[in-house]
């Protein structure tokens, strides 16, 4: 029943907070807290070696249930969205938006499509969750997004309706080899007995539909505009949890499902990820657009951990189970940081920003500290799995995985580079002062913003200096 509770508790929270003009926001908080309180029991009852697994029958004539698997990679992931779902609320708590009811219902129905992506056994099921992630995101990019909302939502949704369709045909596909069947067991087990050209052509539909969520280059197009336009809590959604959903989805139905599959496209695919680390890291580094910087970072970052997954050792898959977790707490921080930013500054420009220790020195500090953590200083949350990553890509089988490390090495000083240039603009040099003068406040953080953060870089700091708890968690169970 926990697993059940993961995903109802914000499913139900979603549908109050329509119904309650007044108190959405309140009430949003109160069940983001829950959530994670029922994340951390779950946690609790793995290790002490209870079952949390669910089944219910749900379409008999399609072969469907309703099935629901947490292991290792499921308990990081929900506990990811619990505690990045609670902190978006807490840091934008002084922040009013317009028909809260609506906004706070769709980013709680949001949370419940997520958990529901890290926990379905089923494929149809895991299908409906996807979906069910993803709406909510189409309405609130469209109706709280920037002023280019449209055209880059209707791009988000292009691209992210062909993948769910090639995803729903390939799973279609996997069903009917396995007699109707859509649950994990059976699609597997019917994938891997399937030719090599059938596993072949699997794996391109599947893996286009997973990569266009995580993006992989030539897949990501579509995330620097969605990022840059939506609102600040759209976009932690999408970059610290919507980006996991496809690296999640890759490692439960892609990898055991067409294994000859991935055997032949994995060098491809890691070639394709290398580009996209250095393609993103050379624009970030271009960037003046400090929204558009931290989007082609995650890209970059993104592509480490879609390279470690397709190396297929057992180092870099623990790795990239620490590191999805990591990254989304990193790069929540900073999305957090951006807005903070640009509402006392009323611009993202680096160009027009600096001297923020001299006036701001709270925000400017946890800036550092973020910075630090993205570009996986040791002692920080970044280091432990980036290492792993590294080390489980140099014991891999492929003939050029030396000219993989050093290419995929090479993003990282670029990351560096453009992660230290963006603190030098914005930390350092003239105190600059808003770009609409009397109109916005250039205070340092509010209690509400500084817990927010505190949360992340509590979280930063206490798994950089003691990652054991991490490592446990992710072998927890498989």
């Amino acid at each position: 029943m926990i697993t059940l509770l993961l995903i109802l508790l914000p499913l139900l929270t979603g549908v109050l907070c329509f119904a309650s003009k007044d108190a959405a926001k309140p009430m949003a908080l109160a069940g983001a807290l829950a959530t994670l309180g029922i994340a951390l029991w779950a946690i609790l009852a793995v290790r002490n070696g209870q079952s949390i697994d669910f089944s219910a029958p749900w379409i008999p004539m399609l072969g469907a249930t309703v099935a629901l698997h947490a292991d290792s990679t499921s308990i990081i992931l929900t506990l990811l969205t619990a505690i990045v779902m609670l902190t978006v609320f807490i840091a934008q708590w002084n922040k009013d938006v317009e028909r809260p009811h609506a906004f706070y219902g769709l980013m709680m129905l949001s949370a419940a499509g997520l958990m529901g992506v890290f926990l379905a056994y089923d494929a149809l099921l895991f299908y409906m969750f996807w979906e069910l992630a993803l709406i909510p995101v189409y309405f609130l990019c469209s109706q709280w997004g920037g002023e280019k909302r449209i055209a880059v939502t209707f791009k988000f949704f292009v691209y992210t309706f062909v993948g769910s369709l090639l995803m729903l045909a390939g799973l279609i596909y996997l069903s009917q080899k396995a007699g109707g069947n859509f649950s994990w067991n059976a699609i597997t087990e019917a994938g891997a007995l399937l030719g090599s050209k059938e596993q072949s052509g699997l794996f391109v539909l599947l893996f286009i539909a997973f990569a266009i969520k995580m993006p992989i280059f030539p897949f990501h197009t579509w995330q620097p505009d969605t990022y840059e336009q939506s609102p600040t809590p759209v976009t932690i959604v999408l970059s610290a949890l919507m980006v996991k959903m496809g690296l999640f989805a890759a490692m439960r139905w892609l990898l055991p499902t067409v294994p000859m599959g991935v055997a032949y496209w994995s060098d491809a695919v890691t070639m394709l990820c290398i580009i996209g680390i250095i393609y993103a890291s050379v624009i970030a580094l271009t960037q003046t657009n400090l929204k558009r910087l931290i989007a082609y970072s995650s890209i970059a970052h993104m592509g480490l951990m879609a390279t470690a997954l397709f190396s297929g050792t057992a180092p870099s898959m623990q790795g990239l189970q620490i590191q999805m977790f990591t990254h989304g707490v990193i790069i929540t921080g900073l999305w957090l940081l951006v807005s903070f930013i640009e509402n006392r500054y009323g611009t993202r420009n680096l160009n027009e920003l600096g001297g923020m220790a001299t006036t701001m020195p709270k925000m400017a500090i946890a800036l550092v500290l973020l910075s630090f953590a993205n570009v996986a200083l040791p002692l920080t949350a970044g280091f432990t799995g980036e290492f792993m990553l590294f080390h489980g890509l140099f014991q891999s089988t492929s003939s050029y995985r030396v000219w993989f490390m050093v290419l995929a090495g090479l993003g990282i000083i670029l990351g560096a580079a453009y992660t230290l240039r963006m603190v030098q603009k914005v930390a350092w040099g003239e105190p600059k002062t808003a770009s609409i003068p009397g109109e916005i406040s250039m205070q340092d953080l509010t209690f509400n913003e500084w817990l927010g953060l505190a949360l992340m870089i509590g979280l930063v700091l206490f798994f950089g200096f003691y990652p054991q708890p991490l490592l446990n968690l992710a072998a927890l169970i498989s």
